[in-house]
C-alpha cells in the first residue's frame, strides 16, 4: 500500500487550510424587504440578488422580469454594485417594456455593531440615464444614497432600518426614503420578517406600505425568498408580489 510522503501531506493540509479561509459566514441579501442591510459582499466574491415582481394600482399594473442587483466584493468593508431591470408597464391607454436606466454605485460599511450602536453603512447609487431602451431613457444622472442600520435584539431578533433621499432622473425631483423591518429566525435555515416603508416626494404627500416575507437559505451561498406588501397611504402601488433567488461565488 502507497503511503502519503511529506508533501502529500503538505498539500493536503494547505488545502483544508484553504477551504477554511475561503468560508464564510451566509450570504446576506438586500432583498426582499425594502431594508438594505449594512453587510457587504467579502472580499473578491461576487453576488447576484434577482427577483421577478407584480405591482397592481388603479390603472396600472408592472411586472419585473427581473430586477438584479450584482454587487462584487471590492475590499472586506466595500463593494461594487450594479442594478439592472426589466420592466413592462401596462397603463390604460399605454405599454411600455423594456431596461430601465441602469444604476452603478456602492456600498460601504462604516462601522460594526457595539452595545448601543448599529452596524452602519451607507449605499449610493446613480441612475445612468441613457444607458436603457429606447422608450425608457431619462433626462439627468439620478443620484440616490441611503443609511442603513442593524441591531441584534436577540439570538433571533434583528431591527434594521433605512434613511435617505433619491432624485428623479427624469426631472430631478427629491423623494425622502425610510424603511424599518423586523427579521426573526425561525430555524437555521428558515426566516420571516415584516416591515413598514415609506416615501415622501418633493411637493406631494407622502406614501406609506408594509409588506412581510419569507427566506429559506439553501446554503450559505444561496438563498430563496418570497413577498408580498400593501399599500397603508398615499399613490404608491396597491400591492405587490415578489420571488427572488440570491447566490454568491
Amino acid at each position: 500500500m502507497s503511503k502519503f510522503n511529506f508533501m502529500d501531506k503538505l498539500n493536503i493540509l494547505l488545502f483544508f487550510i484553504s477551504l477554511n479561509l475561503w468560508s464564510q459566514s451566509p450570504i446576506q441579501c438586500d432583498r426582499p424587504d425594502q431594508t438594505e442591510t449594512p453587510f457587504t459582499v467579502p472580499k473578491n466574491r461576487f453576488q447576484i440578488e434577482s427577483g421577478f415582481s407584480y405591482k397592481k394600482d388603479v390603472d396600472h399594473h408592472n411586472y419585473s422580469l427581473p430586477s438584479t442587483l450584482s454587487k462584487y466584493g471590492l475590499t472586506e468593508n466595500v463593494e461594487l454594485r450594479l442594478i439592472t431591470e426589466w420592466n413592462i408597464e401596462n397603463y390604460r391607454e399605454e405599454h411600455l417594456s423594456g431596461l430601465q436606466p441602469i444604476q452603478l454605485g456602492f456600498k460601504i460599511n462604516f462601522c460594526d455593531e457595539k452595545k448601543a450602536r448599529p452596524k452602519t453603512s451607507l449605499i449610493a447609487h446613480v441612475v445612468m440615464p441613457k444607458i436603457a431602451s429606447a422608450d425608457l431613457k431619462a433626462n439627468h444622472l439620478g443620484p440616490n444614497f441611503r443609511f442603513t442600520m442593524q441591531h441584534t435584539l436577540s439570538e433571533k431578533l434583528s431591527l434594521g432600518y433605512n434613511l435617505g433621499a433619491q432624485w428623479s432622473a427624469d426631472d430631478l425631483r427629491r423623494t425622502w426614503l425610510y424603511t424599518t423591518t423586523l427579521g426573526y429566525s425561525l430555524s437555521e435555515s428558515w426566516g420571516c420578517y415584516v416591515e413598514v416603508f415609506g416615501f415622501a416626494p418633493q411637493f406631494e404627500s407622502a406614501h406609506h406600505s408594509f409588506d412581510g416575507g419569507f427566506t429559506c437559505l439553501i446554503s450559505d451561498d444561496f438563498m430563496l425568498d418570497l413577498s408580498a406588501g400593501k399599500r397603508i397611504a398615499g399613490v404608491t402601488a396597491e400591492y405587490y408580489t415578489a420571488l427572488g433567488v440570491s447566490f454568491r461565488i
